[in-house]
């Protein structure tokens, strides 16, 4: 799977290429260029729904339990770099953000059935929105293939996430064990997570609490059509004007397609190509249509690189300090301890 992932990763950067040169790379760059400084109200347009759903991740938690707004934002912004940049298959920042959570002393169970749940109801609300763009598209620019296709996808995603759910609710990880140590690369994550049974017990725990997964997922849904600012503002300062409703279409059925190209990483060459079909569909030329796409890549690079480098510091000063408590404990001729379980709830 990492050889598809690199390999199409490879491809679309080739594509890219191939799409500024066919176009003109001196519109494409005149594009680019007009945003000007208007390029950083883009990126702290995007930091909103990021920061947005990271704090309504919270109401997965206990009522009782700390919740931390700062770390759950911190963890948040990892796994959004984690998924954006890396060949994770849309699934490893939600291991990644469990992970740096479960470190920090977090019952590893509750943290565990949070970011499956939250994983859920992501998917679950980003089919909505696209049924939103879908909408759009036939209620201003009428029947068309797009719609169908779109319409059709998002059928079999509801499908899907329904199937998901049932399978949560009948105890999916004590089935997957074997599986899910595998997609962790190595890392046992259900252990980690207190074990199957226990992070199945708190999934249907979780699903049990109905305000606050509809508070979640409502604001999951603000969060996906927060997103389209980024989109309307670009544009605005390309000088070219465009209706909050087609801002909307655009960022939904984008969405759509990076999620359908879940194989290639950051959906490189597909996104871009996409923009360019749906750009034209509300009048935008394909010129803008790609210069708008690689404004979202320097978007991504600008948030999601920082937000790797902070997940390798994080990684490494808990390796440190993991080995020199044991050399610690080595010196003191103490019983050394074994690996640490991180979920404590379950004493």
């Amino acid at each position: 799977m990492r050889i598809v992932g690199f390999s199409a990763l490879i491809v679309g950067i080739g594509l890219i290429v191939a799409m500024v040169v066919y176009q003109g790379a001196g519109d494409v760059a005149a594009a680019i260029a007009a945003v000007g400084w208007g390029l950083v109200f883009v990126i702290v347009s995007r930091v909103v729904p990021i920061a947005f759903d990271g704090y309504v991740w919270r109401f997965l938690f206990p009522r009782d339990m700390e919740r931390p707004v700062a770390l759950l934002l911190w963890a948040r912004w990892i796994g959004e770099g984690v998924n954006t940049l890396m060949p994770a298959l849309q699934v490893g920042g939600a291991l990644v953000r469990t992970r740096l959570l479960i470190v920090r002393g977090m019952p590893g169970r509750i943290v565990g059935a949070s970011v499956v749940v939250d994983l859920t109801l992501s998917t679950l609300t980003q089919l909505l929105f696209t049924l939103v763009g879908v909408g759009l598209l036939l209620a201003h620019y009428g029947n068309n293939d797009i719609a169908k296709g779109a319409g059709a996808g998002v059928g079999l995603g509801l499908i899907l996430v329904i199937g998901f759910c049932v399978f949560q609710h009948r105890g999916l990880f004590s089935y997957l064990v074997g599986l899910v140590s595998r997609v962790a690369k190595g890392r046992d994550w259900v252990n980690a997570v207190g074990g199957a049974e226990a992070l199945d017990e708190s999934i249907r725990e979780l699903y049990r609490r109905r305000w606050a997964l509809t508070f979640n997922a409502a604001g999951q849904m603000l969060a996906w059509a927060m997103g389209a600012a980024e989109i309307w503002l670009a544009l605005y300062f390309m000088d070219i004007p465009v209706t909050i409703a087609d801002a909307l279409l655009l960022e939904s059925l984008i969405l759509a397609v990076r999620a359908a190209a879940f194989f290639v990483p950051g959906a490189v060459g597909v996104q871009e190509g996409a923009f360019v079909l749906l750009g034209a569909v509300i009048g935008i030329g394909p010129e803008v249509a790609l210069a708008l796409s690689l404004i979202k890549r320097v978007r991504e690079l600008v948030i999601g690189v920082p937000a790797l480098i902070a997940w390798q510091v994080a990684e490494g000063k808990h390796l440190f300090t993991t080995r020199r408590r044991r050399a610690e404990i080595a010196g003191a001729g103490e019983e050394p301890l074994p690996q640490p379980v991180m979920d404590r709830s379950s004493d």
